[in-house]
């Protein structure tokens, strides 16, 4: 695995507050690193393909048909000795920022950064992760102060109020100093163990981002109908031919993500993302990932939401071709 090395960033900061308002309102770090500065590395320099978007060899063959089944019965099989993980022991060299979004996740969050920095301080030389706390109302705040406290490389950020999923990523995007920022959800709906091997991956095909998909989903039906639905209607709107769109497991080099302008601050954050990484010439691969079922809390997804999603979906439409119009 081709990556460059840098010292592990020594993050003794605590939480820092966002005022509600647009994505970032003010720094997000609180002070310098004593660590030096993260590797730029061959891997950090903007676009490697000017080409088309790539699906690469992980999306060879149909999209799926419909909404994906839950598969066999739920259980967390995360521990399970008899399911192998890919590339879950390799050695990552390339600095990675984590982001894990939060919105009332007192009962999943303590474990999901527990089983992350375990995992990133088994694997990887250099490693931080982000918490942010999307003004949650339960003691998701204070557990990840908690947290912070304890380990040296997990940062916070919180907003005072609700700004929603997409505001959350941005912020902690733009909190991120490693080479790759990778997000997922802090439910541990996705093993984060499968994460070496995805970067594995993507330095090998020398792409800038990995999109990852669901092979099976351990959601509700009217979740994985909503969501089935969805990814079909961005694909005819924008372009957007990706298996799974919405799954909360990507990777992008940070060239990437400072490249964007991202506008959304709901759950369409995932269709803004990937239609811009093809949008500005970034090179992807599609990775299939394990899902699993959400253990405790309850999704934030509600069939309510459909109305918004959709005047969501039209103004980004209309925004992206008035761009094209206009040839930027």
């Amino acid at each position: 695995m081709s990556a460059a090395e840098s010292s592990p960033p020594d993050h003794q900061h605590g939480a820092q507050r966002v005022p509600a308002g647009p994505h970032s309102a003010g720094p997000h770090s609180a002070g310098p690193h004593s660590a030096g500065p993260h590797s730029a590395g061959p891997h950090s320099a903007g676009p490697h393909s000017a080409g088309p978007h790539s699906a690469g060899p992980h999306s060879a063959g149909p999209h799926s048909a419909g909404p994906h089944s839950a598969g066999p019965p739920s259980s967390d099989l995360r521990d399970a000795p008899h399911v192998p993980i890919p590339g879950a022991g390799d050695r990552v060299t390339v600095g990675t920022t984590v982001v894990l979004p939060a919105y009332n996740e007192q009962e999943c969050l303590a474990e999901a950064v527990e089983r992350t920095a375990a995992y990133l301080t088994e694997c990887f030389d250099v490693w931080e992760i982000v918490v942010v706390d999307d003004g949650s109302k339960d003691n998701t705040g204070a557990i990840a102060d908690g947290l912070a406290s304890r380990h040296p490389r997990v940062r916070v950020i919180h907003h005072p109020t609700n700004l929603g999923y997409g505001a959350a990523l941005a912020n902690g995007f733009a909190a991120a100093e490693c080479d790759l920022v990778f997000y997922t959800d802090s439910d541990l709906q996705f093993d984060v163990r499968e994460l070496g091997g995805v970067i594995a991956q993507m330095l090998e095909a020398g792409a800038d981002a990995v999109f990852g998909f669901r092979v099976y989903r351990y959601d509700s039906v009217l979740r994985c109908l909503l969501s089935w639905t969805y990814n079909r209607l961005v694909r005819v709107l924008f372009g957007v031919r990706v298996r799974d769109v919405d799954c909360a497991f990507k990777v992008f080099r940070r060239p990437v993500v400072q490249a964007m302008a991202l506008e959304s601050t709901d759950f369409f954050i995932d269709t803004e993302m990937v239609a811009q990484t093809a949008r500005l010439g970034y090179r992807s691969i599609e990775v299939g990932v394990r899902h699993y079922p959400r253990l405790a809390g309850r999704t934030t997804v509600q069939a309510s939401d459909i109305p918004r999603t959709l005047r969501t979906v039209a103004r980004m439409w209309w925004r992206i071709r008035r761009l094209d119009r206009k040839g930027r």
